[in-house]
């Protein structure tokens, strides 16, 4: 996953207010007691859209995405800016850090991709072991509104002129998940296109599921809140923001 379709993923994400995200990230991670400052770990990173915005606001950010090619735009993103972010290919679900972090982040729907539930269980497993008493995990979900009504069995297009793409979604009731198929034209100097295919697949899970998996962790003070909200999800929303933390002090 993400591999071609990483030089032209920033180009399709064009439109995601990130700057917004971070600022929204940076209000979870003070209502969860993460310090100005702190050592933050965004796993899934992709293209460091949201790991660059995140270090400009002081806190010390790391990188890790499971796509080398991806971390490779991070890197020069993240440079080209004046910041110096370790990134580091590893998977999420395997997170192990020198030194224990007051955050771990999951965003743009990396839990999603997590598709088995005994590897969404592995992730929140490893995440509390790689933070220090009193730290937090926060992430982000497409929800299941969203993933079985908005997208489910759709196909979406989009033709933005250099780039257009045909997006082919598939609800699966029984696994509880959409598979998406990603064809993807872009239009070359001499007018041709190169064509390429991206598949990807996220689950749906529940809130009780994740509300079950972080308390089996160890995970304390879970809170759910609504898409860019810091207030409970509402029926209709499309995004939930999740915060749980690790039972101690520092």
């Amino acid at each position: 996953m993400y591999s071609a379709f990483a030089q032209v993923y920033d180009a399709l994400m064009g439109a995601v207010p990130y700057q917004a995200w971070a600022d929204h990230y940076g209000k979870l991670m003070e209502s969860s007691g993460v310090p100005a400052g702190g050592r933050c770990v965004e796993c899934a990173c992709g293209t460091g859209s949201l790991t660059v915005p995140l270090q400009k606001k002081g806190y010390r950010m790391t990188g890790i995405d499971l796509s080398g090619e991806m971390l490779e735009i991070a890197m020069k993103k993240a440079r080209s800016q004046g910041e110096n972010i370790p990134f580091v290919k590893m998977d999420m679900c395997d997170l192990v850090l020198p030194r224990r972090a007051d955050c771990v982040l999951a965003t743009c729907d990396g839990v999603n991709y997590l598709t088995a539930p005994a590897r969404a269980k592995r992730f929140f497993a490893a995440a509390f072991e790689a933070l220090r008493p009193g730290g937090a995990l926060i992430f982000d979900v497409s929800t299941p509104e969203k993933l079985k009504n908005a997208l489910g069995n759709n196909t979406l297009f989009s033709d933005e002129g250099e780039i257009a793409y045909i997006w082919r979604n598939r609800w699966a009731e029984k696994t509880q998940c959409v598979e998406m198929g990603l064809s993807v034209f872009v239009r070359r100097a001499d007018g041709a296109y190169d064509r390429l295919e991206e598949a990807q697949i996220q689950r749906a899970h529940s809130r009780k599921e994740l509300k079950g998996w972080l308390q089996d962790a160890g995970f304390e003070r879970i809170a759910f809140y609504g898409r860019m909200r810091m207030t409970a999800p509402r029926s209709g929303d499309e995004r939930w923001h999740v915060t749980a933390v690790k039972p101690g002090k520092a």
